[in-house]
């Protein structure tokens, strides 16, 4: 598997890269970078041989099977139905565009070209929401009643940039979290949320996007859901809890790319923690697509699932500004 990355990005180079490598004959032979002197410095430090301004000139010169798309979220629609067409299998950040319209358009195109396309909700790679989830799936909380997510966070200056200022290239913390907590409330219940109410503010990071919001989720099966994302909590840990008719799972720091935090089951029984594995979450999400592209299985995130989590976050956003409950439209997916 020949990899490129579209977006010489901190994401690709704290992660991807080495979970890409970890893939039994998987190698990136090209980065792409609008600015001709970060893609070079980016190549020559990660040891990629070849770098690109220009998206159709890679995917016509460079030997690529597969794309990874890590670029800011104006950009992703494009740069997937162009690698699609092109005729590469394609991983794509969260979220996977700024509609669902067209979020759904790559699903779409992705189907028609026979290619896989996935997202990279990395969440419910980690053995921490594995674990819950099984406990779940096997009855051991008996039926769930209510989720509460704690996702509020500190944004590492490094990271804040685009995300704390510039709504058109799909900044706010509704579009970076809100879309993670979305994907992994719907990995633990197995269904979609109907419809949300949700309040933001901007309390400090954000110039001209939110920073802190809090939303409640109403579930078809009638769990209800409540959430809370921000930017601005320097001593917050996060946290996710299921409570159910015969137990709870409490669990905290498990929102994190690190196979950390503990998990607790309450049930008749008393308290317990609970073992998970520490497994390096990307790549299993990286064998898992590995494996899909050579259909055995599926990505452990698809492209429904990503643009479920997009409609999700959109409908909380049209909440928030509006001061109504608003029904999910997933576009017919």
């Amino acid at each position: 598997m020949r990899w490129a990355l579209i977006g010489a990005s901190r994401i690709a180079s704290g992660h991807m890269i080495d979970a890409i490598r970890t893939q039994s004959g998987a190698e990136i032979t090209a980065v792409l970078s609008s600015d001709a002197t970060r893609g070079r410095d980016y190549a020559q430090t990660q040891g990629i041989a070849a770098a690109y301004t220009d998206l159709d000139t890679l995917l016509a010169e460079a030997e690529v099977d597969a794309v990874y798309i890590s670029t800011t979220n104006e950009k992703h629609h494009a740069q997937a139905l162009r690698s699609i067409n092109a005729g590469k299998h394609v991983l794509c950040e969260k979220p996977l565009a700024m509609t669902v319209a067209d979020a759904s358009e790559m699903v779409r195109a992705a189907e028609a070209k026979g290619v896989v396309f996935a997202t990279n909700h990395h969440l419910r790679n980690a053995g921490s929401h594995l674990a819950m989830r099984e406990i779940v799936t096997s009855g051991g909380i008996g039926d769930v009643l209510s989720i509460r997510v704690f996702h509020a966070v500190s944004l590492p200056e490094v990271l804040r940039g685009w995300r704390i200022d510039n709504p058109a290239a799909g900044g706010g913390v509704i579009p970076d979290i809100v879309v993670h907590d979305a994907d992994t409330v719907r990995f633990h219940l197995g269904e979609d949320p109907a419809s949300v109410v949700a309040k933001e503010t901007a309390s400090g990071m954000g110039d001209g996007v939110e920073d802190s919001v809090m939303s409640v989720w109403t579930m078809p099966s009638g769990v209800m859901v409540m959430t809370h994302e921000s930017f601005t909590h320097t001593h917050a840990k996060t946290g996710f809890e299921i409570h159910g008719s015969k137990g709870s799972i409490v669990a905290r720091n498990v929102m994190t790319q690190a196979p950390a935090g503990e998990i607790f089951l309450t049930t008749k029984d008393g308290t317990n923690p609970v073992p998970f594995s520490d497994h390096n979450l990307y790549e299993r999400s990286l064998g898992l697509f590995y494996q899909a592209t050579r259909g055995e299985g599926r990505p452990s995130a698809d492209g429904v699932d990503g643009v479920k989590s997009l409609a999700v976050a959109l409908a909380v956003k049209e909440a928030a500004t509006t001061g109504r409950e608003v029904t999910v439209d997933y576009g017919g997916i």
